[in-house]
């Protein structure tokens, strides 16, 4: 099977049920194979991991799908327009209805005027203990090959690395709980604090670098620049909204999908302003439905050198 689409294929394949997009993003949240390896020596024994989706889950979000009124009312009448804000919502959720949230987002503030930091999740370990949860959902481009460097692995935007980011959480987010003005908040102590990050990463076509730290297993697409799209494999396309990054897209059939120049005209045209990567999905036509088989960034033909400007402007 073809590495880059063997995600979507399981994916369709356990949870092709289930037909409301927030319920599927969920699934997606819960089945999708850690980003960092938990037992890896670089992430010193801080990395979450949610472990294999139960029948009993499985079973919740079957139930959730036929009537998502609860997930509903938990996400409220907000417009996302943060793909992580959304996830964040969508896990919380989840831990609630498993009996496990104790805090959600509970901010830290040494004044009024100056906050510390927040709690994305507090969740109940034991009697008179808590885990802290710092969650994350991330999207990055592999820049350079084959270096297996952290920060060589970049946001589309380029305004951020797993590097940068692994540093922040390390260094600031976890350490949060043994902060006095944190501790005067909580109702037990933190005695766990833990990262559970969820996402996707995008390599140049046709490399497939093993990477120390990296889940072997992770969910993985391309990333080219525009000039090169007519290297991309297939017929049919989706440009996706950010809100459907998270899960294999499956949809009706009446959605309309791209042809190659379509597809082509389309980003030159989102490239204009504001010039940021857009991510674009391989679909595939079924009797009943569409469905992705594979994803990648399209990216700006000036991207890479951009990239390389903001890899030398950062500090060492």
């Amino acid at each position: 099977m073809d590495r880059a689409a063997s995600y979507q294929a399981g994916f369709h394949c356990r949870w092709g049920h289930l037909r409301q997009d927030r319920v599927r993003a969920l699934a997606w949240l819960l089945d999708s194979p850690d980003l960092l390896d938990a037992a890896a020596p670089e992430w010193v024994g801080r990395i979450a991991t949610l472990g294999p989706v139960t029948q009993d889950v499985a079973d919740w979000l079957a139930r959730l799908d036929q009537d998502p009124a609860r997930l509903d009312a938990a996400l409220g009448d907000k417009t996302y327009t943060r793909l992580g804000l959304y996830a964040e919502k969508l896990m919380a959720f989840y831990f609630a209805e498993q009996g496990r949230l104790v805090r959600h987002g509970l901010q830290v503030r040494a004044s009024r005027n100056d906050t510390i930091g927040e709690f994305d999740f507090l969740l109940e370990r034991g009697p008179e203990a808590l885990t802290h949860i710092e969650f994350a959902t991330k999207f990055y481009l592999l820049d350079g090959g084959g270096s297996n460097e952290f920060d060589a692995l970049v946001g589309p935007n380029l305004a951020d690395t797993l590097g940068l980011k692994m540093r922040k959480v390390f260094e600031r987010q976890l350490a949060l709980g043994e902060h006095p003005a944190a501790q005067a908040l909580l109702p037990l102590p933190v005695t766990q604090a833990q990262a559970l990050i969820k996402g996707w990463l995008f390599y140049p076509s046709g490399s497939w670098p093993a990477m120390q730290g990296i889940t072997s297993a992770h969910c993985r697409g391309f990333w080219c620049a525009l000039d090169e799209l007519d290297a991309v494999p297939g017929e049919d396309f989706l440009i996706l909204p950010k809100l459907q990054w998270l899960a294999p897209l499956r949809a009706q059939p009446a959605v309309p999908l791209m042809t190659r120049p379509q597809l082509a005209a389309a980003l030159a045209t989102q490239f204009a302003s504001p010039n940021t990567p857009v991510l674009v999905a391989t679909m595939r036509r079924q009797d009943e439905f569409i469905e992705e088989v594979d994803r990648g960034f399209i990216v700006p033909n000036d991207w890479r050198s951009r990239a390389a400007q903001a890899r030398l402007a950062k500090p060492a």
